[in-house]
């Protein structure tokens, strides 16, 4: 029987978590589950571990870190209400951990190249991908990366293992409905990005709801989830569709975008079209009118991104989650 000493890789294996689980274990981190930290106390001693103390010195020193990798270079993403209630979320459950956070924009070759150097490197112990397009190369980066991946939102290629998503097919079909309750029956739509789960399910809960009702679905042109794709949306309908009477916008930022192209026609909100938008960012409570929307529960959606991600380090196995929506009825509708 060999005498080489056990190493910490060894103690991770057999305990069933990560290297970053054991040190944070080690230093006594207060973010470890209790399963986790009995898990990796009864490795310890089986193996006879012996924690090298210039590692356990330079490991106290230096904290974990995640990612959170955004599919986007847009330089106004910043600016961008629903990504800064999101990160928000995730800063707020990681000032609960020893845990650093490190956001990476990747839509870009450079972007990417720097995630993958970041998984290649061991320097975070987990990423969270975020705003992915259909067959987005981020989630090979992640998967070849081997550490916990945890989606916000899903994509139309794939159902990932762990994801936190809002429930963006049932919060149309409630708008929509909503709509046809009002006693609107040409109601038209512009839709988020098509190469997005959320902007093809807040399409399909549209279809839903007027087939339900048995009313034409045609009134449709396509957007990017911007203010200006809003605007300019909002002018093809009405070029190509004067007869409608409400529309459905897949986002507030469009939605606030239509209101500007309706009153600049000189038509009146409620009045001449209603308006339903989706996230309930803060925009919609200063538009004018303000905007009745759909609320997603998009700091909840940063928070428990973050939350199942630390589970995953931990060596837990979570069950991903679908958050509700709900109408938040204001003025323009």
């Amino acid at each position: 029987m060999s005498n080489r000493p056990s190493t910490l890789e060894e103690v991770a294996r057999l305990a069933g978590v990560s290297t970053g689980t054991v040190s944070r274990v080690i230093n006594n981190a207060p973010h470890v589950s209790k399963k986790s930290r009995e898990a990796v106390q009864r490795a310890i001693e089986e193996l006879g571990y012996v924690p090298n103390t210039a590692a356990r010195s330079l490991a106290t020193a230096r904290r974990g870190a995640v990612v959170l990798a955004i599919s986007s270079d847009d330089p106004a993403l910043f600016a961008n209400q629903f990504f800064a209630e999101v990160i928000a979320g995730v800063n707020a459950v990681i000032e609960e951990t020893d845990l650093q956070l490190m956001l990476v924009l990747a839509a870009s070759e450079r972007g990417r190249s720097r995630l993958t150097r970041i998984l290649q490197s061991r320097a975070a112990d987990g990423v969270m991908l975020l705003a992915l397009r259909e067959n987005d190369p981020l989630s090979k980066i992640a998967d070849e990366g081997q550490v916990p991946v945890v989606h916000g939102g899903r994509s139309l290629d794939r159902t990932p293992q762990y994801y936190v998503d809002a429930d963006n097919r049932g919060g149309a079909r409630q708008a929509v409905e909503y709509l046809i309750s009002l006693g609107r029956q040409r109601i038209a739509t512009i839709t988020g990005q098509t190469d997005q789960h959320a902007g093809v399910n807040r399409y399909l809960g549209y279809r839903e709801a007027l087939a339900l009702a048995a009313l034409p679905d045609h009134r449709v042109t396509h957007g990017d989830f911007s203010e200006a794709s809003g605007v300019e949306g909002m002018a093809r309908l009405l070029d190509e569709h004067p007869d409608l009477d409400s529309v459905f916008v897949a986002s507030d930022a469009m939605a606030a975008g239509a209101l500007k192209t309706l009153r600049s026609r000189g038509l009146s909100v409620p009045g001449d079209v209603a308006v339903v938008g989706f996230n309930d960012i803060v925009t919609a409570q200063h538009t004018h009118p303000a905007l009745t929307t759909v609320r997603q529960p998009i700091e909840a959606l940063g928070r428990e991104m973050t939350r199942m991600l630390v589970r995953l380090i931990d060596g837990e196995q979570p069950t991903s989650l679908i958050l509700p929506t709900d109408l938040v009825v204001r003025e323009s509708a």
